[in-house]
């Protein structure tokens, strides 16, 4: 019986939050393909704020520093409609920091996955995951003017303030 419910409840999470499909908690997720993004339609995490971007096409280089304190450092940055931005995230706590793009909304719904999966891996490329003492990057390319947010997802961090926005202007 305990084995089929070790089945069943991540199904049941896939289907209760399909945009953000969780495995049994131990493997990785991601959204949207490469050929959504080719065809300039991607739709997965973030697509509110634009697309993945390209390490190389990165015109600007933005350091954020997370730490045990669950604050990110800077907690608001601004950047320009149509730039592609290479964010270097450094854990400098003794825990495991994440830094997530998205909308408000993407970050409750995704905060509460997360709690009832709290070993689950980010393979998202609004995402990343950094063990204490390491630094991790991505790049994304902002093409939507508006106020964003990014946060910490791993359960208890998001409550506890570790989150900020982005203001992206024309």
């Amino acid at each position: 019986m305990q084995q089929r419910f070790t089945l069943i409840l991540p199904l049941m999470a896939a289907l209760a939050f399909p945009g953000l499909a969780a495995a049994s908690g131990a493997g990785d997720h991601t959204h949207g393909t490469s050929a959504q993004q080719a065809a300039g339609k991607y739709t997965g995490h973030a697509a509110a704020l634009g697309e993945p971007g390209s390490l190389k096409e990165a015109k600007q280089t933005i350091e954020i520093d997370m730490a045990d304190t669950m604050r990110f450092k800077p907690e608001k940055i601004e950047i320009k409609r149509g730039e592609t931005v290479r964010f270097v995230v450094k854990n400098s706590g003794m825990l495991k920091h994440e830094m997530v793009l998205g909308t408000l909304a993407e970050m409750k719904e995704h905060a509460k996955v997360m709690a009832k999966f709290p070993t689950m891996e980010h393979a998202d490329p609004n995402a990343v995951s950094v063990d204490p003492g390491k630094t991790g990057e991505f790049a994304w390319k902002f093409t939507r003017t508006g106020m964003f947010d990014f946060a910490c997802l791993l359960p208890g961090h998001y409550e506890s303030g570790m989150k900020g926005r982005i203001s992206v202007k024309k």
